[in-house]
């Protein structure tokens, strides 16, 4: 019976597979074709952005896979040229954006789990800290950008302290929830083994409640790699928002499509990251 449900869920993830690469093809070679082919009404006069573009040449259709490739294989070869303030290489980009967002990310996990512990625990710390979360939580994190400029005057710890704004919530949610969750019994338990509270905390109630803390984790490395894409689009400078932004000043949409395939996989990988480390703390009641 095991050996059958483990053939069957091979068998499953391989023809998923098959099929996620035939569908990948077919879009591919779908945009590939509708970019070669002739565009409909092309005697028609060019729009005064095209003109301001440098003619229908460059703006009849998005740059098709094929120039996306050898893009990428441009950037990729060499990923940490430095060629000047605005001429880095992408992984140079990606490296001062995975900066701040882990940086951030970390003093918001440092912040929010304790204090997440002391919400779920106490129904008097909820009660008196739940109207500023309420508050707080809904604020736009970029909202918070311009009086992190005017008081920090540093625009890169501005876009730390941005992700850490955004990074705390769900970290800080996900933790009182399965704090509060633990089952009583287990806390009686270690009550009549004479554990302390801070025994308890950590022997008893962390790994009850790790898996819902490893979901807000998660849930937060992600809004954090989405928020830290618009903050650099607005300080400038360096990391990846800031590329994309720079790119598309250049008016290279290829570069622009190239960047936001590397965020997409950049942010598919810290998720993936998070998600492996949940594994080693989910169990089965």
């Amino acid at each position: 019976m095991d050996r059958t449900t483990t053939e069957w869920k091979i068998s499953l993830n391989v023809r998923a597979g098959l099929l996620a690469v035939v569908i990948l093809a077919l879009l591919l070679g779908l945009w590939e074709g509708l970019n070669r082919a002739p565009i409909l009404g092309g005697g028609a006069e060019l729009s005064e952005y095209e003109m301001l573009l440098g003619g229908a040449d460059e703006t009849a259709s998005v740059p098709p896979p094929s120039a996306i490739m050898v893009r990428a294989w441009e950037q990729l070869s060499d990923p940490f040229y430095d060629a000047g303030p605005n001429d880095k290489g992408i992984g140079i980009q990606l490296g001062y954006s995975l900066y701040r967002v882990l940086a951030g990310y970390v003093m918001a996990a440092a912040v929010a789990i304790p204090i997440g512990f002391l919400i779920g625990m106490s129904p008097l710390a909820y009660k008196a800290l739940n109207p500023f979360i309420q508050v707080l939580r809904p604020i736009s994190p970029l909202a918070w950008m311009p009086l992190a400029l005017f008081i920090i005057r540093d625009a890169e710890a501005s876009a730390i302290f941005v992700i850490f704004i955004c990074s705390i919530w769900p970290m800080l949610l996900n933790t009182a929830f399965g704090v509060a969750g633990v089952r009583q019994d287990w806390v009686n338990v270690a009550r009549t083994h004479e554990l302390s509270s801070l025994k308890t905390a950590f022997k008893v109630i962390l790994p009850a409640a790790a898996p819902t803390i490893l979901t807000g984790m998660r849930i937060s490395i992600g809004i954090a790699w989405l928020v830290i894409v618009a903050a650099e689009m607005l300080v400038g400078g360096t990391g990846i928002g800031y590329y994309v932004w720079n790119e598309w000043n250049n008016l290279d949409l290829t570069s622009v499509i190239f960047s936001i395939l590397m965020i997409g996989i950049v942010g598919m990988l810290l998720d993936m990251s998070l998600a492996y480390v949940a594994r080693f703390v989910s169990y089965a009641e």
